[in-house]
């Protein structure tokens, strides 16, 4: 073939794939619906491709005419081609002797260039029938690339003896590999997470995903048994999952199966849903009922040699071949708290409700409307106190939609996407982790009860419009009755939910030397009893959020914020808890030497030098032209004229240069340092940072919380995150003669908040209208 030709053929190839592309974008076949027929489609427009480009090989070739085959493996042999797939194919022969490579390379050549040439990313191999048969035996990649392969050209005979000799070889091997195929499964589980519940699910590789449909089919072909009707839910999510993934390439225009939240709106717009969230909300359906039904075949086929002897747990709940099942005398009907005995019987023996208790249960509970039954609230509690181990249970109950059915509140929140900078969870699975968290914290608090109830439902308004604090604080006051609470702990759980962001903001927006910040959150707590919980609350709630919701820093300033909250509420004086030395004695006596200094101890850095409106928007200058993000800022002065600054950093995990940070900040308090100027080169060089976040943040925004300090005006900025802005607002703060007396900096996804005390230069706050109009006017300048 000449490469004139070749080119020829790609472009026909090129011009079919985008108009297929076309069809699929334009309706013409629904990808809500599911990416099947698209898929489908594609590999047929494929198929008559490849097969021009093996008759014209051998054309040129026709000695080995007969002798040839070329097969569609992997994807592409199922028929499941997507528009950035790799194309997988194989190509046997029966060419014997030393010079068969040289005598079919022609022949290769001319069907591999023009794929490559197409921009198609090739799967590609060349290989004798025996070959073939040996890798088979051996290599599980390529023995399950043959169980859906497929002949597309050549001599079919040939491709049937391969693939008939493959499918024979899977189940000779079959113990072997499908050892090795369920340890494969679980590994790559663990490394790309659950499809159902990430931010930016892999929806290929992830649990749930498509790769878990394949893996339970081949080991099918092994013998595992795989449940009819599992087949067919299996294949409708497979399908869904499949039409995600087609809209995704498509919006796209490049390969991939990680839904990225930058991606989403494009693919939810290219595929048919109405918005992002409705894309996400069927991915987490689909990769939730994948995970649990690929899990319980697998689980349920694959003996395990430490089940627990058959037994009877409660009257009417029994252990039975490893699983929690109702008794022939249970009846759910009369005994509607069955549902949650069995619950707690199987996270406390750490197994699986029965699928047929499960059936059952779903065809015998009728909903609660109404007041629990008696004793049902306590054995919510007590499914929650077990941990972890509750979460696959409760998944198996809410598979069943029974669990939406003891609380019907809590539908609206069923795989419901968080798409935000924080949240890594669905709403119904991050409620879930923050209870099991609450679980391991119940030695803190007096009450277990309220703290994971109050976990399970401190977010349960997200799935109601409006503010979701005020919706949740209102359905707690609906559901904490009909569960039998007393007025008093409905009261609590109220607070819980109202006050769930409290001590984090506080800790991390508010300088907790203030006695003002002490006094507000001990008024809105009003007890020690509410504060544990709260307290407990937090890190469980901030755990089940995500790593960036919490860390050693803000675990240190929530503990030393409830810390001093509660001997307030104990009777103690709240200035015996507000003052604080600073700086240290050592940073004392060089301010008192009049000397220049730069220190570093771990993550804080301490700068003294003489009193300076410019000194703390220097520093901040410095730290961002160092790639450093600050923290919490604090500054302090003296009589003499001498000030110091401390700034805790986030340490770069890749480590800092301490020396050249040192010097830079040396020169910058010299005023030897052109930071503007650098700053900008920076901002130019600098490789802007992945979106973060599905939303963009709001205009900036400049507030006055004229009660958050009893000595300090307190300003907080709101902004899209920049190179430099730091520098960029203190610098603004000092020129209209501001002294920073605290500062806290906060950067969420795409937006910081960034939160100052400050004083006029004669010690007085911030009063005057004028004044506060141009610092805001100076701000927002600053920002844009």
């Amino acid at each position: 073939m000449t490469a004139g030709h070749a080119l020829t053929v790609t472009a026909a190839d090129r011009a079919a794939h985008l108009e297929a592309a076309r069809a699929a974008g334009a309706g013409g076949i629904g990808l809500r619906g599911g990416g099947r027929d698209y898929c489908r489609a594609l590999s047929d427009v494929t198929d008559g491709w490849v097969r021009q480009l093996f008759a014209q090989a051998v054309e040129a070739n026709p000695e080995l005419k007969g002798r040839l085959a070329i097969l569609a493996v992997g994807g592409y042999g199922r028929g499941e081609l997507a528009p950035q797939s790799d194309l997988d194919v194989l190509l046997v022969h029966d060419v014997k002797g030393k010079k068969a490579m040289a005598a079919i390379e022609p022949i290769a050549s001319a069907l591999w260039y023009p794929m490559w040439d197409a921009g198609i990313k090739l799967g590609h191999a060349v290989r004798s029938v025996k070959e073939a048969m040996t890798l088979a035996a051996d290599d599980l990649d390529s023995a399950t690339a043959l169980l859906t392969a497929r002949w597309l050209a050549g001599d079919e005979s040939l491709a049937s003896e391969v693939i008939e000799r493959g499918n024979a070889s899977w189940g000779m091997h079959a113990d072997r590999f499908l050892g090795g195929l369920r340890s494969r499964v679980r590994e790559r589980q663990n490394q790309a997470g659950d499809v159902a519940y990430r931010l930016e699910p892999d929806l290929k590789s992830g649990h749930g995903g498509l790769r878990d449909v394949q893996s339970l089919m081949w080991a099918r072909e092994s013998g595992l048994a795989v449940l009819p009707e599992d087949l067919v839910e299996l294949d409708r999510c497979y399908d869904t999952l499949l039409g995600v993934r087609v809209a995704l390439h498509l919006s796209t225009q490049r390969p991939g199966d990680v839904l990225r939240l930058e991606d989403q709106d494009a693919a939810s717009a290219t595929g048919g849903w109405d918005d992002a969230d409705a894309l996400m909300a069927d991915v987490a359906a689909a990769g939730r009922t994948i995970a649990w039904l690929v899990d319980e075949n697998w689980g349920r086929s694959v003996a395990s040699d430490d089940r627990p002897p058959d037994r009877a747990i409660s009257s009417g709940i029994v252990l039975r071949n490893g699983e929690i099942e109702l008794s022939d005398i249970a009846n759910p009907a009369s005994d509607p708290t069955l549902v949650l005995q069995a619950a707690v019987a199987a996270a406390r023996n750490d197994c699986r409700i029965g699928r047929s208790t499960l059936d059952r249960l779903h065809e015998e509970l009728a909903p609660w409307t109404g007041t629990w039954p008696v004793g049902a609230k306590d054995k919510l509690v007590a499914l929650l106190l077990e941990g972890h181990r509750s979460i696959r249970v409760l998944e198996a109950l809410d598979q069943r939609e029974l669990f939406a059915r003891l609380l019907p509140e809590w539908e609206p929140n069923r795989s419901k996407p968080q798409r935000n900078a924080y949240h890594r969870f669905t709403v119904d699975r991050h409620l879930w982790e923050a209870a099991a968290n609450a679980a391991e914290l119940v030695g803190r608090v007096s009450r277990p009860d309220l703290l994971v109830l109050g976990a399970l439902f401190h977010d349960l308004g997200k799935g109601y419009p409006g503010d979701h604090t005020i919706v949740g604080m209102d359905l707690v006051r609906q559901v904490g009755p009909k569960l039998g609470l007393t007025p008093a702990d409905v009261d609590t759980l109220v607070a819980m939910v109202e006050h769930h962001l409290l001590l984090p903001d506080v800790a991390s927006r508010r300088d907790l030397t203030d006695e003002a910040t002490i006094s507000q959150v001990a008024d809105a707590l009003g007890s020690v009893e509410r504060l544990d919980l709260l307290h407990a609350l937090t890190e469980a709630d901030s755990l089940a959020t995500g790593p960036s919701a919490w860390g050693s820093w803000k675990e240190e300033l929530v503990n030393e914020l409830a810390a001093r909250v509660r001997h307030v509420l104990g009777g103690g004086d709240v200035a015996e808890v507000t003052w604080r030395l600073f700086p240290d004695a050592e940073t004392l006596l060089l301010m008192a030497a009049a000397e220049v200094a730069v220190g570093r101890r771990d993550d804080l850095i301490t700068v003294v030098s003489p009193d300076s409106a410019g000194v703390f928007s220097q520093v901040a200058g410095v730290l961002s032209l160092h790639g450093l993000d600050v923290l919490t800022a604090s500054a302090h002065s003296d009589e003499q004229g001498m000030a110091a600054s401390q700034f805790r950093i986030v340490l770069p995990e890749t480590g800092m240069n301490w020396r050249s940070l040192k010097t830079d900040l040396s020169r910058a308090l010299a005023h030897q340092l052109a930071i503007e100027a650098r700053l900008v080169e920076r901002a130019k060089t600098y490789r802007r940072r992945r979106r973060t976040q599905a939303e963009q943040p709001g205009p900036p925004k400049v507030v006055f919380h004229d009660d958050a300090s009893s000595n300090a005006t307190v300003i907080e900025v709101r902004a899209v995150t920049k190179i430099g802005i730091l520098h960029r607002i203190t610098k603004a703060i000092g020129e209209l003669g501001l002294d920073i007396r605290h500062a806290s900096v906060q950067t969420i996804g795409m937006e910081v908040v960034d939160t100052f005390y400050v004083r006029t230069s004669a010690g007085d706050l911030v009063t005057d209208k004028f004044h506060r109009k141009e610092i805001q006017r100076a701000l927002l300048h600053a920002v844009a």
